[in-house]
């Protein structure tokens, strides 16, 4: 059960008044220690992940971590359990994987956030994956990538939470319901990172993909910060972005 929105707003409270603990081990003075943040320094393409623009045309998905463990603590800490501080280590930890992918780009790299209810979203804040992309792109930015962040994808009201729902009940649950603001997509052509916080069937990407394609021709791929299936992915070599170039 998720903690209600007061309980929410006293947990950040308190985060700002006593110090720190990592929300992976419990251990103190940090949002999340070195070694969790390890847990999300593996970046795997996720082999099938079914996530497609079209029938026949898959889309690279991509993942940081198995949905287990530290991982789900920290997604959940950071989504459900009031940890915006998060936001920043999440940010952190795609910008270093977007390093790892390489993803080919002759203009600015634009990171579209998956979206959520409008329900849970007041609840925790804002869109919660918002905050991700923009803590991402503003490290990338950093060292020298030329970076958008893109918000044109929101959901209607009677969508449901996609808890416990299997792939075919995920596309009736956004049929519809998944709308695109054309003054906030990124420009045509552009190459465009969805950034989520969990795959399951691939179902949710696949929709969002596939409704920024019906507005313009784009070259998307997918990344999330977690995933169910990742162990049979295909590892991909972690960048020092220290020496990272755009």
């Amino acid at each position: 059960m998720e903690p209600l929105p007061a309980v929410r707003a006293v947990r950040a409270a308190f985060e700002l008044l006593v110090p720190q603990t990592c929300a992976g081990c419990l251990a103190p003075g940090t949002p999340c220690c070195a070694r969790c943040r390890e847990t999300l320094r593996c970046p795997r393409r996720l082999d099938s992940a079914n996530v497609t623009a079209s029938p026949r045309t898959p889309v690279a998905t991509y993942a940081l971590a198995e949905y287990r463990g530290v991982p789900r603590r920290l997604v959940l800490a950071y989504k459900d359990g009031g940890r915006r501080d998060l936001a920043r280590v999440l940010g952190a930890e795609v910008a270093r994987a977007c390093l790892a992918l390489r993803v080919p780009q002759s203009g600015p790299l634009w990171l579209v956030p998956a979206p959520s209810r409008a329900c849970a979203a007041r609840a925790r804040g804002g869109q919660h994956m918002l905050r991700v992309a923009r803590a991402a792109a503003r490290d990338l930015a950093v060292l020298g990538w030329h970076m958008g962040v893109a918000p044109p994808l929101r959901l209607a009201s009677g969508a449901r939470d996609a808890v416990g729902l299997d792939r075919r009940q995920r596309v009736v649950n956004l049929s519809g319901r998944l709308r695109v603001e054309r003054r906030k997509l990124p420009p045509p052509g552009s190459a465009v990172v969805l950034v989520d916080d969990v795959i399951t069937t691939g179902a949710t990407a696949a929709t969002c993909v596939q409704a920024l394609l019906r507005h313009d021709e784009y070259h998307p791929v997918v990344l999330a910060v977690t995933a169910t299936g990742y162990a049979s992915g295909t590892l991909l070599r972690v960048v020092d972005p220290a020496s990272a170039s755009p």
